[in-house]
């Protein structure tokens, strides 16, 4: 092994050099970064354990871990080859050799083409973190660099990498060495441009623990060893790995005699260092073969002093990241796979990244390993067990909007991720939040592209490693002890946490006060991220953070004195105090200094008299919440005074009453509170600052008695006095402060004798001769008696039964007594109410109290009392209260009874009877009570409902509900049938016969028979006999004739032949045509139709010339359109003749007015007559010949004998109506023979067209569809142009039932793929989302059992699939309603229509008609009828 004795002196010496007073101020951070990052582990562990992400879960372990052998055998899970998107980025022709790495990624080499799909943004965390990140340019460095180009052609910088010393590798193969302090001087140039152009560029760097030995990896794969103490060349390595692929990385092991290479083509191999008899040597051994997946990325375990005794460290952990997998394997004792990982898919050209830190987690400190790959991190927490085995868990990971071209832990709280678009984001690794985010394009970062392509060599690298290396940036960017190097083309940037501190100063030379006191209270409670330079104990981190915090506040009320507007509006320097001074009191009470707060910030406020307003208005939602207490007397005078001037009196109680106000002068303050009228102010002063309790109910007694004591109404003021005094008796007597709180406890019994013997007493201070005994007692009564007792029982319940406590409520009770009793001032509520309080009390089980039970006599008398009218409901309901408060045991029932009935309280009636269960007697106190009477039917229908009551009680009350069945009738016909219906259906003819008002029974019979009256009747359990229902139509015909034909049509259970007898016998004609139709007598109901419209138009005949009335004439119009409406409906079911001789004698009636006036004196109505008769002749035209009409016409003798002038316009209108209808039948005729032409050709041009499939493969099992040749496959091509297998479709039930038939459907077309579950509903056909599928048959097969070909008979002829999708395709080139739908709709109208009696005319369309449609013009009338 090697051991070289100038190691540890190099290292002393090199440590001497470099003493702490030469640290500038830009490294002074990184020993304490390091030292956070390292030592203070085990503080996290023991602080911040909590914030720990308690989501992970194991990755399952395996018995026997696969070997590194059989790890290299396996195929990649890349099914499909590599193919790249953009192959120009590959010309390696156009691109000079020497011109090695881009500094943007807005160049050609190192775009990103996945950035601009995501849109999503986080919100600006500025605010909240401030600036965590300190950026700053390393001058020396970065000048020096400049100046190696320029003087000895040292060419751009390549790589970087840093430990005690930066080392910068330039692409003409020199590697520069720099001090981290004294102004970044350089120590060594390394190599030279000579050896440079042989070897390339420097394509890697590593530097080992102890900072005494540099690696250099070149384009073209040398690897050199330096010693960076005297700068000589060690080793030159050539044949470590194969030729002609460049190093992409090379790192040194924690072992100085260990270190791994990657190189071009994908490899991995293990470098171990030996001296042998003073001659250096290097052993190479293959890790990872690029032929079976190349690595792009590796990372060492590296573990600093602090926990080189970490028993993980033993297993020289290595991760390697290739194209589709991490594995991490331990290259001690042996060699050994402890993990696979597969990536899954992703955007081939996103880099993958590894980085390891070692973490607090599970009171343990154990490496973890971040992997991240596109806009993805994982974390995997690595842990060794009692066994030696090492276990893998993965911990939550973390997703983000942009794709990662580089990750870096800055300690084990903290990651720095590097987007591709050259964008910083600090994030905190537990919770996930972004801290802050900072564009570093300025940097122009050196990508190592060239080395990915090596292009040095030929360009001989994969397409898939040359896409990644687009992006790849692993070596210009390098960490070490909490700072991170980033390498632009001609400078050299670090990155390092601010401290807190440092963050807080930032924010506040921004002039982000609020912002900055925000940040440090976070630092303060322990909530702030990525917080650096806070140490020690929780207390003393805060007592640090609370003296900055201090420092800021006062320069905050400064600087709110300093800006504030000299001039201008008073609004508006409120308005500016009212935004500055909340903060000031909101920090001094949250750091509790509230002694800073009402002293030193207060006096500062108190310069300006508007900054001193704010403040004091400021406290007062914290005094309201209670949280704060102790307010100095100064302030608390001034609070009281400014709100007293800003006339806020109601502002000035809610504050008194939360304030401890012993501190001020309480007289002053009772006055101040009586004079602006603060009563629960007043009353708080007496009670805390003097433990005075009956004073403030003396002064709001004198205020409320003498006006109740004269009668007078109280005015608002008084009554919410009043208000006030009983809620304050009610809280000094439950023990309870007032307004809030509580009474202490050894003054609750004081203050309970004291307000009793108050309330008690027999006269008041200063009594008046006149004053009346117990003013007190009285004056409460008289304000709110019910409230008052409501109190007083509230108190009894809190009473103990002890003899003063007994003795109390005796007494209470007896001066109640004594002074409502006695007194004739008081309403019947008034008395009501106490002797209702006196019976609940009496009711309890301890009841101690006595009561004198005439009183209970006298006060029934006064309620009952038949002398008084007034005030009855209110009498009525105060004694219903008391006999339900358990008043009724001190009344005799009886007498109770007499007396409620005789002052009409027929609710105490109800109560007393339903005691007595006598249910009966309830329905006349409904039916006698005009306020409740139409609650009787709900009271009945409940007894007999419910159960719970006896057969005879039942009984008894529908026999008392037939005694009043009259009663009921009158007063709601319909309640009273539904109730008859529903109980006692079969005694419906006992109920008619005791109905003997015909008006009453014709409303009852109406209720429960007509449907239309709303009554909820089951017409089919009723059973109703004919001869009611017949009862019912003649009371109709008696009382409401013009409905009897609505009702009729609605009615059910009516004998045809009786009611024909009751129409006929009241004369009416139209009800009787109506039911002889019904009956089937269609002759016999025309006759009566005619001889109406006969005699209808003999009164038009016979009027005079000076008559011009309408109405004859209207309902000759009526009885013609209802005469023409009968034919048209029977006409369907006639013959010929039949059908004659209903039409002609109706042309013959409405063609005699005419005949009989001459030409030369038309009559009146002539013109009229000529147009009804027209509607009967078009009427008749659709079920009469016309030779018939006209032969009908011809043969009267009238028109016989050379008066055919007079009905030329009548024949003249129907030959025309002919005409058009017949040019309307050709023409229908013609279109549709050329739409029924076009419609087929379509269609077979449609189904007889060829199917194109996308693939040569199956859609399911991924395999061509040539595989099957031997067995009887079938090869299903659909119209979507898939292609399938019937095997594999028949797998997967892609089948459907269509008219008895087996139809495909495609498996990735169809809804049941998506859904998971085939529909079998056939509609799915019809809206097309079934693909139709064309059969290719295998040459070696004939049809099969399921040829969807093979067609079957049916008995009605279907279309298939293809037939349907063609026939669908067809429809959608119409744009509107096509003459084939027109005509169908035509037919199915002209088919479906049914019998509606008198109907004037058939309804048109249906809603869903085409006809409805707005662009439907189409006008099917004739054309006018032309006159000479």
């Amino acid at each position: 092994m090697e051991n070289e004795p100038d190691h540890e002196n190099v290292e002393q010496s090199l440590c001497a050099k470099i003493t702490e007073e030469e640290l500038n101020k830009s490294f002074n951070l990184e020993a304490s970064l390091s030292k956070f990052s390292y030592i203070d582990l085990d503080k996290e562990l023991e602080f911040k354990n909590d914030l720990i992400d308690d989501k992970e879960f194991d990755i399952p372990q395996v018995d026997t871990p696969p070997t590194l052998e059989s790890i290299l055998n396996e195929t990649d899970d890349e099914d499909e080859s590599f193919v790249l998107e953009d192959p120009t980025l590959l010309n390696i022709d156009t691109i000079d050799s020497h011109s090695y790495d881009t500094s943007s990624v807005a160049s050609s080499d190192s775009g990103d083409r996945t950035n601009l799909k995501r849109k999503k943004r986080l919100p600006d965390s500025f605010s909240l973190h401030g600036s965590v990140m300190r950026h700053s340019l390393l001058k020396g460095i970065s000048a020096q660099i400049v100046s190696a180009a320029d003087k000895v052609d040292a060419g751009l910088p390549t790589a970087i990498v840093v430990s005690s010393l930066i080392a910068v590798g330039t692409s003409h193969g020199l590697a520069l060495i720099f001090g981290k302090y004294q102004n970044q001087a350089l120590r060594l140039c390394l190599g030279s441009t000579s050896v440079g152009g042989q070897y390339g560029a420097i394509s890697a760097l590593s530097i080992n623990n102890d900072c005494s030995r540099l690696l250099c990896g070149f384009a073209k794969g040398q690897i050199t060893m330096w010693d960076l103490a005297s700068g000589k060349l060690l080793r030159s390595i050539t044949d470590a790995h194969p030729p002609g692929t460049a190093i992409l990385h090379i790192k040194f092991t924690d072992d100085p005699t260990l270190a791994i290479c990657n190189d071009s083509g994908g490899s991995v191999f293990e470098l171990t260092f030996k001296r042998v008899m003073g001659v250096r040597t290097c052993e190479s051994r293959c890790l990872f073969s690029g032929s079976k997946g190349e690595v792009c990325c590796i990372e060492p375990l590296h573990s600093k002093p602090d926990l080189k005794d970490h028993p993980i460290t033993q297993f020289s952990l290595l991760a390697m990241a290739s194209l589709t997998k991490i594995l991490v394997i331990g290259l001690k004792p042996s060699l050994k796979v402890w993990m696979t990982f597969p990536y899954g898919r992703m955007d081939p050209s996103s880099v993958p990244l590894l980085a390891w830190h070692f973490v607090a987690a599970h009171n343990s400190v154990n490496p973890m390993l971040a992997f991240c790959r596109g806009d993805v991190v994982h974390f995997l927490l690595v842990k060794r067990d009692e066994s030696g085995a090492i276990h893998v868990t993965k911990q939550k990971h973390l997703h983000l909007y942009y794709d990662l071209i580089n990750f870096t832990w800055i300690n084990s709280r903290t990651v720095v991720l590097l987007d591709s678009a050259e964008k910083l984001h600090v994030i905190d690794r537990q919770t996930q939040e972004e801290l802050e985010t900072v564009e570093i394009s300025e940097v122009q970062l050196v990508y190592n592209s060239s080395h990915f392509k090596s292009l040095a060599t030929g360009g001989n690298v994969s397409q898939a490693l040359a896409l990644v290396g687009e992006k790849a940036c692993y070596q210009s960017i390098s960490s070490f002890g909490g700072q991170i190097f980033y390498l632009g083309t001609k400078s050299v940037y670090v990155m390092m946490l601010r401290s807190w501190r440092e963050r807080v100063d930032h924010l506040l030379k921004q002039d982000c006060l609020t912002e900055a006191l925000a940040l440090a209270w976070s630092f303060h409670e322990g909530k702030a991220k990525a917080v650096v330079g806070l140490s020690g104990d929780a207390s003393k981190r805060k007592a640090v953070v609370a003296d900055r915090m201090v420092e800021i506040l006062f320069h905050y009320t400064d600087r709110a004195l300093k800006k504030c507007p000299d001039q201008g509006k008073i609004q508006v320097m409120e308005q500016h105090f009212q935004d500055m001074v909340p903060v000031i009191v909101d920090y001094c009470l949250l750091l509790q200094r509230k002694d800073l707060l009402f002293s030193q910030m207060y006096d500062k406020l108190s310069e300006n008299s508007v900054a001193k307003g704010v403040f004091l208005e400021c406290l007062e939602p914290y005094i309201l919440s209670d949280k704060l207490v102790g307010i100095t007397p100064q302030v608390m005078k001034d609070l009281i005074v400014h709100f007293q001037d800003k006339k806020l009196m109601e502002n000035v109680e809610a504050l008194i009453v939360h304030m401890d106000i012993t501190s001020l002068d309480i007289q002053q303050v009772v006055l101040m509170c009586w004079e602006n009228h603060l009563y629960d102010a007043m009353i708080y002063v007496y009670n805390r600052g003097m433990n005075e309790f009956i004073s403030p109910m003396e002064k709001l007694f004198k205020v409320i008695a003498p006006p109740l004591n004269a009668g007078k109404t109280l005015t608002d003021e008084q009554v919410v006095m009043g208000n006030k005094l009983l809620v304050y008796i009610s809280c000094c007597l439950a023990g309870r402060a007032y307004p809030l709180g509580d009474i202490p406890e050894d003054l609750v019994p004081l203050v309970k004798n004291q307000v009793f013997e108050f309330l008690i007493r027999l006269h008041s201070a200063e009594a008046s001769p006149e004053e009346e005994i117990y003013p007190y007692v009285r004056t409460l009564l008289h304000f709110d008696t019910r409230e008052f007792l409501n109190v007083l029982a509230l108190t009894f319940e809190d009473f103990k039964n002890d003899k003063q406590a007994v003795e109390y409520q005796q007494r209470i009770v007896d001066i109640l007594l004594k002074v409502m009793v006695e007194n004739s001032d008081f309403t019947p509520s008034q008395v009501g109410c106490l002797f209702t309080f006196l019976a609940r009390q009496l009711a309890k089980p301890d009841n101690t109290l006595f009561v004198n039970r005439t009183l209970f006599d006298q006060v029934l008398e006064f309620l009952c009392s038949p002398d008084d009218d007034s005030r009855h409901s209110e009498r009525q309901q105060v004694l219903l209260e008391l006999l339900q408060a358990g008043g009724i045991v001190q009344f005799e029932e009886s007498r109770l009874i007499r007396m409620a009935e005789k002052a009409e309280f027929y609710q105490i009636c109800e109560f007393m009877y339903e005691r007595e269960h006598q249910y009966d007697k309830i329905i006349d106190c409904y039916l006698r009570d005009p306020l409740r009477e139409e609650e009787v039917f709900n009271y009945i229908h409940n007894i007999l409902s419910i159960p719970g009551h006896s057969a005879e009680e039942k009984q008894s009350v529908w026999q008392k509900a037939m005694d009043h069945i009259e009663e009921l009738v009158s007063l709601k016909p319909c309640k009273a049938a539904e109730l008859v219906a529903t109980h006692f259906s079969e005694q419906i003819e006992t109920v008619l016969n005791k109905l003997q008002n015909q008006v009453l029974l014709f409303k009852f019979l109406r209720s429960l028979l007509d449907p239309r009256e709303g009554v909820h009747v089951n017409q089919e359990l009723l059973q109703i006999s004919p001869c009611i229902t017949e009862q019912f139509i003649e009371l109709l015909c008696q009382f409401s004739p013009t409905q009897v034909i609505e009702t009729l049509q609605v009615l059910e259970g009516y004998r045809l032949e009786e009611t024909i007898q009751i129409t006929q016998k009241y004369q009416l004609h139209e009800v009787t045509a109506y039911l002889l139709e019904k009956k089937g007598d269609v002759h016999g109901a025309f006759s009566i139709m005619l001889k109406r419209l006969q005699s209808k138009l003999q009164e038009i005949t016979h009027q005079g010339e000076t008559t011009r009335e309408d109405p004859p004439l209207k309902a000759v119009e009526e009885t013609t359109v209802e005469t023409i409406a009968l034919c048209q409906r029977n006409s369907h079911n006639l013959n010929q003749q039949q059908r004659e001789a209903l039409w002609f004698p109706l042309l013959e009636a409405m063609m005699a007015p005419q005949k009989l006036s001459s030409s030369a004196t038309p009559h009146l109505h002539s013109e009229a007559l000529k147009s009804l008769t027209m509607q009967v002749l078009n009427s008749m035209a659709a079920f009469i010949a016309l030779p018939s009409i006209l032969q009908r016409i011809l043969q009267d003798p009238v028109y016989g004998k050379g008066k055919l002038g007079e009905i030329q316009g009548l024949i003249l209108g129907m030959l025309d109506t002919f005409n058009y209808e017949q040019t309307l039948l050709e023409t229908t005729t013609s279109l549709l023979n050329q739409d029924l032409h076009w419609s087929l050709c379509n269609l077979r041009a449609s189904v007889t067209r060829g199917l194109n499939p996308k693939q040569d493969y199956c859609s399911i099992c991924l395999q061509q569809y040539k595989r099957h040749q031997e067995t009887a496959d079938e090869i299903i091509v659909f119209s979507c142009g898939h292609l399938y297998h019937s095997f594999c479709l028949q797998n997967k039930e892609c089948t459907i039932e269509i008219e008895g038939q087996a139809r495909w459907t495609c498996y990735k077309c169809s809804s049941s793929y998506k859904a998971g579950k085939l529909s079998e509903n056939s509609s799915e056909v019809k809206k097309g989302r079934i693909t139709p599928s064309q059969v290719k048959m295998s040459p070696s097969c004939g049809p099969s059992k399921g040829d969807p070909a093979v067609k079957k008979a049916t008995s009605e002829p279907a279309l298939d699939p293809q037939q349907i999708q063609a026939f669908d395709r067809l429809c959608r080139l119409y744009r509107g309603s096509s003459r084939l739908a027109l005509l169908t709709e035509l037919s199915q109208s002209r088919g479906s229509e049914s019998y509606r009696p008198f109907s004037g005319s058939q309804s048109g369309p249906a809603s869903h008609s085409i006809f409805q449609n707005e662009n439907f013009q189409l006008q099917l009338i004739p054309p006018p009828v032309t006159e000479d």
